[in-house]
């Protein structure tokens, strides 16, 4: 079966690693083509030629030769909430050493979104933040508060400490949350969704994607991550010998060769996403595939090109 314990090896405190990962993601935009973002974040806007200069951020023209102002607490025009899917195949690759060069889906996700809430911090924007299986486990509502984004790392550091035997057996209900939380909205927000998209085993996508409409019914906008490891689960990219698959969310067990049956799972695979895909194009959702092993870099800046197209 699974290993009795699951070790998350982190260096430094996960606020400290994101602010680390934040800054050096801004320090690469200034040298990427990407650098014209540079009003979207970081509390800066452009300066305009004939405003007041005391507020000219004299640091970063030093660092940029470019002339940014200070953002205040006023300028704050966004409010994000963040959806985190904490099923029991969001710990899909299991191992005993996971670390942030070779994540599994779960901490991959709540990395991303601890980095992504740093981002908005820093922007002045709020951030909220919802943990969800079969219910919803966690939910605070945005605010753009330090106090307020300790808690949230707070808890996404008790998240990364379960033990194994608690990781096992806790389905997903990706349908039921996402009607629930269009509901609890009442203001017009950016949703930000990491999850695997297995709704309960089931092969009902219709009742998802209702609930996905039932969000933009709502005015919000959506940013969706499919968070995936596309080697192993998408390209079923196992050696040719016999393995023992276990389902993670209900136990059931199977054994055969991935040989066997890699064609038929991969067209089956390759089915469904396009069938998400397309419905996310209709209904004008942002659908991001995330995949882990690919760098955290793809979600912030999926993140600031919603965000500029929203403002």
């Amino acid at each position: 079966m699974f290993p009795a314990q699951q070790e998350i090896n982190l260096p430094l405190s996960l606020e400290l690693l994101a602010k680390q990962a934040v800054e050096g993601f801004i320090t690469g935009l200034h040298k990427s083509p990407f650098h014209g973002f540079s009003v979207e974040f970081a509390e800066h806007r452009q300066y305009n030629t004939g405003e007041d200069t005391r507020h000219i951020d004299w640091k970063l023209y030093g660092r940029t030769d470019k002339l940014f102002v200070k953002r205040f607490e006023e300028e704050t025009n966004l409010r994000c909430n963040i959806l985190l899917d904490v099923s029991s195949s969001m710990f899909f690759p299991y191992r005993e050493n996971i670390n942030l060069e070779e994540p599994n889906k779960m901490l991959f996700s709540i990395f991303s979104a601890a980095t992504l809430s740093e981002l908005l911090f820093r922007q002045r924007d709020a951030v909220g933040l919802t943990s969800f299986s079969n219910e919803i486990i966690f939910h605070q509502d945005p605010k753009s508060s330090r106090v307020h984004l300790k808690n949230l790392y707070t808890y996404m550091e008790q998240l990364l400490q379960k033990k194994g035997e608690e990781q096992i057996g806790v389905t997903s209900g990706i349908s039921e949350t996402l009607h629930l939380m269009a509901e609890k909205i009442h203001k017009r927000s950016l949703i930000v969704i990491f999850s695997d998209m297995f709704d309960r085993g089931t092969d009902d996508t219709e009742a998802l994607f209702s609930a996905l409409q039932h969000l933009k019914f709502k005015n919000n906008e959506v940013l969706l991550f499919h968070v995936l490891d596309r080697k192993k689960e998408l390209n079923f990219d196992y050696s040719n010998r016999p393995y023992r698959f276990i389902d993670m969310e209900n136990n059931a067990e199977i054994k055969l060769n991935p040989a066997e049956i890699r064609s038929e799972y991969i067209s089956k695979m390759n089915a469904y996403l396009k069938e998400i895909k397309l419905r996310c194009e209709q209904y004008k959702i942002d659908f991001v595939e995330a995949d882990i092993n690919a760098g955290y870099s793809q979600v912030l800046q999926t993140y600031l090109v919603k965000r500029q197209r929203m403002y």
